[in-house]
């Protein structure tokens, strides 16, 4: 697109603002100066044109431009051949160190896209999820990727993709955030469970009615509202919130008092499923649990991904782990 920078003088004429003087100018400037280096490059406006696919009267135009704007003839012209003046040679010296970094810079970010994966990635995830589960993936990722970098960032907070500059985020649950891509992982399960010293002591609820005479625990999230219990009856999903012994900000601090017998709690499987298999929780109410919930990787856009997150997404789909919960009925 050829553009021009015509400026008016008359009274009254609307003032040009700079910046905007600024902007047109180098439109001009720039479409000159590929031109022009085509043209030096390839000693030909023919040429010139083939190379950067427009006419030889563009090519001729946008070359002209520049020299009014330079006020400075570039190129000696003749039937035969076009070569450099001498102020010619010395702009073309001048500007080939800053065309060959712009291309450089455009190759660098084809490379990203294209190329052998490598530079930073940032990632977010709760806290509890990234210890348990992210971070034997991520070292395992790490020796097959070696020149790719993490930037690991544990937060129980809802983190915002470009308020925290983060590539890819970790959620688990219901996604309801139509702005993101949410490739999922695998389901998600959430158990009641209790540890076998508090079952001997006051046994398990065996209905969600029982729930109210059990010494629940429940788990504080960052908003600073108590987490629901969530269930699947009758085709529908049913919340409750139980009456609770012990509330705690912390997940890992829910699982602590569960296996030290203290009561029961709805947890993550990624959270129990060990402790279910070594037989250190037992499960009940497995036949209503909530069965339309799963472990998502989230990131922003489906299009220009650099090949490090390309690779990354890739990974952690092929490499989630699938959790067992022993034979409790709750396997997905």
């Amino acid at each position: 697109m050829e553009s021009s920078l015509v400026v008016t003088h008359s009274n009254r004429a609307a003032p040009l603002h700079r910046a905007d003087a600024r902007s047109a100018a180098f439109g001009t400037s720039y479409t000159g100066i590929m031109a022009f280096m085509a043209v030096a490059t390839e000693g030909s406006f023919v040429k010139a044109g083939e190379r950067l696919g427009i006419s030889r009267s563009a090519i001729s135009r946008n070359v002209q431009k520049l020299e009014s704007q330079l006020s400075t003839r570039l190129f000696v012209r003749t039937t035969r051949n076009t070569q450099l003046t001498h102020e010619g040679r010395r702009f073309f010296d001048n500007c080939h160190q800053g065309i060959a970094r712009m291309e450089e810079a455009m190759n660098d970010m084809l490379e990203l896209r294209q190329g052998p994966p490598s530079g930073l990635i940032k990632i977010g995830t709760p806290i509890s999820f990234g210890r348990k589960v992210l971070a034997p993936l991520l070292e395992r990722f790490s020796n097959a990727y070696p020149d790719i970098s993490l930037d690991l960032h544990l937060d129980d907070g809802l983190l915002d993709h470009a308020l925290d500059e983060i590539d890819v985020v970790f959620r688990s649950g219901r996604i309801e955030d139509s702005s993101i891509i949410a490739r999922r992982l695998g389901p998600m399960r959430r158990a009641v469970c209790a540890a076998p010293s508090y079952v001997a002591a006051h046994g398990l609820p065996a209905t969600l009615e029982e729930l109210a005479h059990h010494q629940c625990i429940s788990h504080r999230i960052v908003t600073g509202r108590v987490q629901e219990w969530e269930f699947h009856r009758e085709g529908r999903v049913r919340k409750l919130a139980p009456t609770s012994r012990f509330t705690v900000n912390n997940s890992d601090l829910v699982l602590h008092t569960v296996l030290h017998g203290w009561g029961v709690a709805q947890m993550a499987d990624f959270q129990i499923a060990e402790h279910v298999s070594a037989n250190e929780l037992v499960v009940t109410l497995a036949d209503e649990l909530p069965n339309d919930l799963g472990h998502y990787i989230c990131y922003q856009s489906r299009r220009h991904l650099p090949a490090r997150t390309r690779v990354f997404i890739d990974f952690m789909v092929a490499e989630f782990p699938r959790f067992s919960f022993g034979g409790a009925g709750l396997d997905a």
